[in-house]
C-alpha cells in the first residue's frame, strides 16, 4: 500500500511530472493574493499571524546551546525583534544523524508525500509567509507573495518532481534469468533500495530565501535525507516559517522531526564553516556571492555541492520592431525590486552607430535616452514606484550603488523614494550608466543592486562577443537580445549554448528576461560560472541519494 500522503497526492504529483516532460505551464498553486482562492480573511489572518511572531522567541523546539539570536531589522523600517533558538553545529548533525535512521526505511512514497504535504501546508499560510519575505529582503508585497509563496512553492514541487521521476525509474524487485543452453538457466532474484545520502545543507540568502531555498530543500527532503536550513542572518523568518511547518507534518505522521532543522545564528560567526564541512553533511545548496560559493566548492570535498554565485547578465540590442515595447520591457526588468535580482540585466551593448527600427535608424544616444526616459516614466509616481522597486535590502546594497555613480556617465541619477506607508524605508530607483566597450574595468563584474550601464560597442559582432564573454569568465543566468535579422538572432542563440546561459528574445511584452517560470524554465545551467548547476534538472536530484541492491540465487 502506498503511503497515504503519497496516495494523497499522487494525481498532483503525476501532473507535475507531465509539466516537466513538457515544459508547459502548470501550477496547482494560485499566484495572485486572491480572496476567491485563499479565502475572504486570508490577508488579515496572514497579517495579524505575522504580527503575533513579533517581539518575542520563534517556536520551534530544535536542539541548541541554550542561547538565542536574531537581529532582524526590515528594509521598510521596522525591527522583528524576533529570538531564535542558536545553532549548536554538533547537535544539529548528531540529531540529523539519529532522525534519519527510520526515515532511510520509510522509503520514497513516505519521502515524497511528505514533502508534498508540506509544500501545500506551506501554500495556507503564503499570506503570513509574504509578510515575513516583505519585512526580512525588501521586496514589496505582490513579489514577496508571488517570490516568497506560490512561484517558490512551484519550485520545491518541481524538484520533488524530478526527484520522484528518477527514483521511479529503478523497480524495487527484479527477476534475472541468463540462458545455459543445453543447462537450467542461472535465476536471480534483485532487490532494490533507494538510500539517501544522509544529512544535507541547505544556505539561504538575503534576497530571495524561498525562492532559491525550496529547490536543494525538497530535493533533498523527497530524496530521504536530512535537512539543516541555515539562514542569511538578515532574513531568518521565511525559512524558520518553512522549517516549523515542516517539522509539524513530520510529527503528524509519526517521524523525528528532526529532519527538519534551522540554523540560526549571528553575522559573522562560524557555524556556517562548521556545519560545511562537518563530515557528516553530505549534501550543500548555496545561493550568494562568488567568494563564499568557491569557498564551499574547494573545502567542502565530503559533500555534494550546488553553487549559484554572481553573473554580468547583457542585453545585446541590434534592432527592434518596437522600440518603444523595448524600452518598457528593459526598464521594468531594472526596475523590479530595485536589481536585487539574480537574474537582473546589468549590461546593455549597444552599437555606437546606432540601431534599426521601423521608424528609421536610432543613434546609440536616442536608445540610451529612450530606455532612460523609459525608467524615469516608470517610476514617476511614488505610489507606484515603491510597488515595483521594494527596498534595498541592506546597507551593503546603498554602499555600491553610491560606489557605482562614478564608474560611468549618468544617464538616469538613482533618486530616493519616500514610501507613503514606511518613512524609514531604503527606496532608491536605479542608477544608469554611459561607458564605452574600453571601460571593462566599470561593468564586467556584478554589480549587485540597482545599477545597469549602456555601453557603446563597435558593432553587433563586439556587442555578442562582450555578452558572450561575461559569461564564460564572470557567469550569467540570463542573456537578452533585441533584433529583426534572423541571423543576428542565430549568432546569439549560438553564444548563448556556448556559454551555458539562457536566452530571451525580443521581449516587449508582459514576459520578463528576469522571470523564471517553473516546470518550463531551467534556471541556471552548470555551464558558466553564475551556477554549478540548474534548478532543475535530473543531475539536481539524481546524486542526493545512492541505489544498492540484494540478490540471491532462485
Amino acid at each position: 500500500m502506498p503511503h497515504p500522503l503519497f496516495a494523497k497526492y499522487q494525481a498532483t504529483l503525476d501532473a507535475a511530472v507531465k509539466a516537466i516532460e513538457e515544459r508547459g505551464y502548470w501550477s496547482p498553486f494560485v499566484e495572485m493574493p486572491s480572496a476567491k482562492a485563499y479565502g475572504a480573511t486570508a490577508n488579515d489572518d496572514g497579517k495579524a499571524a505575522y504580527e503575533a511572531l513579533l517581539q518575542k522567541p520563534f517556536a520551534l523546539k530544535e536542539p541548541g546551546d541554550g542561547k538565542t539570536v536574531g537581529n532582524e531589522v526590515s528594509p521598510f523600517g521596522p525591527k522583528l525583534g524576533i529570538r531564535y533558538s542558536h545553532a549548536d553545529p554538533d547537535a544539529l548533525v548528531a540529531a540529523a544523524e539519529t532522525a534519519i535512521t527510520s526515515w532511510r526505511h520509510a522509503g520514497p512514497e513516505a519521502w515524497v508525500g511528505v514533502a508534498l504535504e508540506s509544500l501545500f501546508r506551506i501554500n495556507q499560510r503564503s499570506f503570513e509567509m509574504a509578510y515575513a519575505i516583505m519585512h526580512t529582503t525588501g521586496q514589496a508585497f505582490m513579489m514577496a507573495f508571488q517570490a516568497g509563496g506560490p512561484h517558490a512553492q512551484d519550485r520545491g514541487l518541481e524538484a520533488v518532481a524530478y526527484a520522484w521521476q528518477q527514483m521511479r525509474r529503478v523497480p524495487s524487485s527484479a527477476v534475472w534469468e541468463k540462458p545455459q543452453g543445453k543447462n537450467p538457466p542461472l535465476k536471480m532474484e534483485k532487490h532494490f533500495r533507494i538510500v539517501p545520502r544522509g544529512v544535507a545543507l541547505v544556505i539561504g540568502c538575503s534576497t530571495f530565501p524561498n525562492w532559491n531555498g525550496y529547490p536543494g530543500l525538497f530535493a533533498s527532503l523527497a530524496t530521504g535525507n536530512a535537512v539543516i536550513v541555515k539562514p542569511h542572518p538578515a532574513v531568518i523568518l521565511p525559512l524558520a516559517l518553512t522549517v516549523q511547518t515542516i517539522r509539524e507534518v513530520l510529527t503528524e505522521q509519526g517521524f523525528d522531526p528532526n529532519l527538519a532543522l534551522l540554523a540560526a545564528h549571528a553575522e559573522g560567526d562560524d557555524i556556517p564553516e562548521r556545519l560545511a564541512l562537518n563530515p557528516s553533511v553530505k549534501v550543500i545548496d548555496f545561493t550568494g556571492s562568488p567568494a563564499n560559493g568557491e569557498w564551499l566548492e574547494r573545502n567542502a570535498r565530503q559533500a555534494l555541492v550546488f553553487t549559484e554565485k554572481a553573473g554580468v547578465n547583457p542585453i545585446v540590442i541590434d534592432s527592434t520592431a518596437d522600440f518603444s515595447g523595448l524600452a518598457k520591457n528593459i526598464a521594468f526588468s531594472l526596475a523590479l525590486y530595485s536589481g536585487q535580482m539574480c537574474t537582473a540585466p546589468q549590461n546593455i551593448f549597444v552599437p555606437s552607430a546606432g540601431i534599426k527600427t521601423p521608424e528609421g535608424p536610432m543613434s546609440f544616444d536616442a536608445v540610451a535616452d529612450g530606455i532612460a526616459q523609459a525608467l524615469h516614466k516608470l517610476l514617476s509616481d511614488p505610489a507606484r514606484a515603491v510597488e515595483i522597486l521594494g527596498a534595498i535590502q541592506s546597507p551593503a546594497i546603498l554602499a555600491r550603488l553610491e560606489k557605482a555613480a562614478h564608474a560611468g556617465a549618468v544617464l538616469l541619477a538613482s533618486e530616493t523614494i519616500a514610501h507613503p506607508q514606511f518613512p524609514e524605508a531604503r527606496v532608491r530607483t536605479p542608477l544608469l550608466l554611459r561607458a564605452a566597450a574600453k571601460d571593462e574595468a566599470s561593468f564586467m563584474h556584478e554589480i549587485f543592486g540597482p545599477v545597469a550601464f549602456v555601453i557603446a560597442t563597435a558593432s553587433t559582432a563586439e556587442s555578442l562577443a562582450l555578452a558572450g564573454r561575461g559569461a564564460r569568465e564572470r557567469g550569467a543566468l540570463t542573456f537578452s537580445v533585441y533584433a529583426t535579422d534572423p541571423a543576428v538572432l542565430d549568432q546569439a542563440r549560438d553564444i548563448a549554448a556556448d556559454t551555458g546561459v539562457s536566452l530571451s528574445e525580443n521581449l516587449t511584452g508582459g514576459v520578463y528576461v528576469n522571470q523564471s517560470a517553473a516546470y518550463s524554465d531551467f534556471h541556471g545551467t552548470g555551464a558558466n560560472p553564475s551556477a554549478n548547476a540548474s534548478l532543475t534538472d535530473p543531475a539536481f536530484v539524481a546524486g542526493r541519494y545512492r541505489v544498492t541492491q540484494s540478490r540471491a540465487h532462485i
